[in-house]
């Protein structure tokens, strides 16, 4: 009950609802509640989730894994693949390696890569040694092109379909951040690193905007002089080098991120 609470107050500190989320006591060591209800557990009842989607009940967490309801992809939107490696194998050539977010990516495509804005064709897609004839949201593909150099591009950049809204590097953007947790106060002008997708670059807060009720988005002062933990702020971010961010609107993945 003691982890349950604590576990439930973060979680609800950071957005989620606790009622939505099983809790499920387990020993990975010894097996207990993994596949089968423990037989050393006679305090646990079995964990239960409420959402609009449906209910759901159980004991195992092999059963609190199979209730998990799969995210609905983005197929209708335009290609991101933010690139996690990018390989140079013999015979080949050049292999750009990532998850496709939103979109769909197929042989023969003509992608660009931002922010260097890259143009080349994919000759190929494979998705654990095996060609694919397209590649959806949540696959982690491997992908040939023409003419690219393994150092023309590299982790945090984004290919995009070149015909259909293709990619680009923001020279600034402006967010909504919440603040988790900060030893002190964040004042325009701090510049920490930031992890959008694979990208991960330094970002200064050139102005904080607005500070808003983290719940309600209520405004609750105008240019604040400074922002602390529990607080939450639309800022205006300027990266130190071009850097794909997205609206979060259009493009979910691309459109959050963690300051560290």
């Amino acid at each position: 009950n003691e982890i349950t609470k604590e576990v439930g107050t973060y979680l609800k500190k950071v957005g989620y609802n606790p009622k939505a989320v099983a809790f499920v006591p387990i020993s990975g060591f010894h097996g207990d509640n993994m596949l089968e209800p423990s037989t050393n557990m006679a305090w646990f009842k079995g964990w239960a989730v409420e959402r609009k989607e449906g209910n759901a009940s159980g004991k195992t967490l092999f059963e609190a894994l199979d209730s998990i309801l799969p995210p609905k992809r983005a197929t209708d939107s335009a290609l991101r693949l933010p690139l996690q490696d990018v390989y140079k194998i013999g015979g080949i050539g050049t292999v750009p390696v990532g998850r496709v977010e939103t979109g769909i990516l197929k042989p023969g495509m003509v992608v660009t890569f931002a922010p260097p804005m890259l143009t080349t064709e994919v000759k190929s897609v494979e998705m654990h040694h095996e060609s694919l004839t397209e590649a959806a949201p949540g696959d982690n593909v491997g992908f040939n092109v023409k003419n690219v150099s393994v150092k023309d591009i590299k982790r945090g950049n984004v290919a995009g379909d070149s015909k259909n809204d293709p990619p680009k590097g923001a020279a600034n953007f402006t967010a909504q951040v919440i603040v988790l947790n900060h030893p002190g106060e964040i004042h325009a002008g701090y510049a920490p690193v930031l992890d959008c997708h694979t990208a991960h670059i330094a970002c200064k807060f050139a102005e904080l905007v607005q500070k808003i009720d983290r719940r309600s988005g209520k405004v609750m002062e105008e240019n604040p002089k400074m922002v602390k933990s529990n607080d939450a702020c639309i800022a205006k971010l300027i990266p130190s080098k071009p850097m794909c961010v997205e609206s979060f609107s259009q493009y979910q993945p691309l459109g959050r991120f963690a300051v560290r």
